[in-house]
């Protein structure tokens, strides 16, 4: 596969098959701003794949990583060594959870904040139109990271210009900079990340040049799991011991007029009427 930069990045779990045989395996596919969204946004993905047999997982970053936090033992590099250490981290992360392809874009943040930057646009139509994914996760819409927000946008653009016909997939909104309990039950996606807990710490642990370099990435995702597991309902046992909240976003394929804001919104105001109802009900 050819992309419009020149340091985009492969890594294929079968280096027999080619770039676009691996593509088109790929049955649950996670596109992330950064190294290490897609282990905190799509663990569910990660296992299901993992423990289904005929199922491929697959994983994209579509910036560089440049503008990460580092200090401790990575204080002093440039952002052009960071870029290195993150871009080797996301590729072991690859073969650790047996990803069918993961491709890392390489493109500044400034570019994908950019509402129809060609290379942007080209690299993720060619990944969309080239696999029918049963399950796209992408970052949530309710996310406060601007690039996780814009690199949102210009998937949904991608989604969206899929030739007519091609099989629908089921699209999540995930957390990372945002969590999502703050959704009604009923708009909830409710997604097991219970399966193989040491393989998802493991994953998280790869990102030594976040962990070690100040930001407890690894302790924080597996205990917002927990949390939502054993928060999930008050008048019930846990029925999962870790999981993460997603919304569909499904609907906005189905309808191309809806535009995110207004979908988003329409969420937020759900949640408003819930609460005061609840208030009203006691006041």
């Amino acid at each position: 596969m050819n992309f419009s930069r020149t340091d985009a990045d492969l890594t294929l779990a079968d280096p027999t098959r080619s770039a676009m045989d691996a593509l088109a395996r790929v049955t649950h596919l996670c596109i992330g701003a950064h190294q290490d969204d897609i282990e905190i946004m799509a663990h569910d993905g990660i296992t299901t794949c993992l423990d289904t047999p005929g199922k491929a997982f697959g994983g994209v970053v579509v910036t560089n990583g440049s503008g990460s936090p580092r200090s401790g033992p990575y204080a002093h590099l440039t952002d052009e060594e960071m870029q290195a250490v993150r871009r080797e981290e996301q590729r072991k992360a690859a073969v650790l959870g047996r990803y069918a392809i993961q491709v890392q874009l390489a493109h500044p943040s400034a570019d994908v904040k950019k509402p129809g930057h060609p290379g942007v646009a080209a690299d993720l139509r060619a990944i969309l139109h080239g696999c029918d994914p049963e399950v796209v996760y992408l970052h949530n819409p309710a996310d406060k990271h601007d690039t996780h927000i814009a690199v949102l946008l210009r998937c949904l653009e991608a989604l969206r210009s899929r030739p007519a016909g091609r099989p629908l997939p089921r699209v999540l909104g995930c957390e990372v900079w945002r969590d999502l309990d703050w959704l009604i039950d009923s708009d909830k996606v409710a997604l097991d990340a219970s399966a193989h807990p040491d393989l998802a710490e493991a994953l998280l642990k790869v990102f030594d040049s976040q962990v070690a370099g100040g930001k407890r990435y690894d302790l924080a995702a597996l205990g917002r799991r927990l949390a939502n597991a054993t928060f999930h309902t008050s008048h019930a046992t846990d029925r999962a011991t870790a999981l993460t909240w997603a919304i569909d976003l499904t609907p906005l394929l189905r309808n191309p007029a809806l535009t995110l804001e207004a979908y988003t919104l329409a969420a937020i105001d759900r949640l408003k009427d819930d609460v005061r109802a609840r208030i009203g009900r006691f006041a």
